[in-house]
């Protein structure tokens, strides 16, 4: 295996993983054997592993949709942008419940904010427990397929893998930035 992925599946981060451990063991053995060039060789396999991994979690983040390095493309999960939609919507009403001196339309506000909040977070949970299990039905059924010699199924079950992987990776990025926004506010 090579530290750069050269098959048609694109970025891997379990390839990532499988390289980097590589990596380490042969820059230890360089170094416990004094071979420069074999800890050199070591480090290279390691820093091409990062690079994998980097890839393979490189997503672009649009409203509405994922796409990804493998360049499959999905949609949110309806209740996301709903449930964003919501919030927007609550945020603004709160707002002007405050600036009117409105308990009423400040009190509706907060509570359809907090509404998109939840719908919001549902879909994201959609979306990733979905992306998770199109990955492993891909991997599984790429790896029988690889098997049964079905190259015509093996390609049809990495789209689906790949499919999966970008649904997933776009329910991480939105998590990850409502994670850290959550974290900005409370500094």
């Amino acid at each position: 295996m090579s530290s750069s992925n050269t098959s048609n599946n694109g970025p891997s981060t379990v390839q990532s993983y499988i390289d980097s451990a590589v990596g380490t063991v042969q820059s230890a053995l360089g170094n416990l054997t004094g071979s420069a060039g074999q800890e050199s060789a070591g480090e290279t396999k390691k820093e091409g592993a990062k690079a994998e991994y980097d890839a393979s979690h490189a997503t672009v983040k649009g409203p509405g949709f994922t796409a990804s390095s493998a360049g499959a493309v999905t949609r949110d999960d309806p209740d996301r942008t709903t449930g964003s939609w919501n919030q927007t919507v609550g945020s603004a009403k709160e707002a002007l419940g405050g600036l009117i001196g409105s308990e009423q339309l400040k009190s509706t506000g907060r509570e359809q904010n907090r509404a998109g909040q939840e719908q919001e977070a549902r879909g994201q949970v959609n979306d990733f427990v979905s992306g998770a299990a199109d990955r492993i039905k891909g991997t599984v059924g790429g790896g029988i397929a690889n098997i049964t010699g079905n190259p015509e199924a093996e390609a049809e079950y990495q789209r689906q893998h790949d499919v999966g992987k970008t649904q997933q990776r776009g329910a991480e990025v939105d998590i990850q930035k409502q994670a850290e926004a959550e974290q900005a506010r409370r500094e």
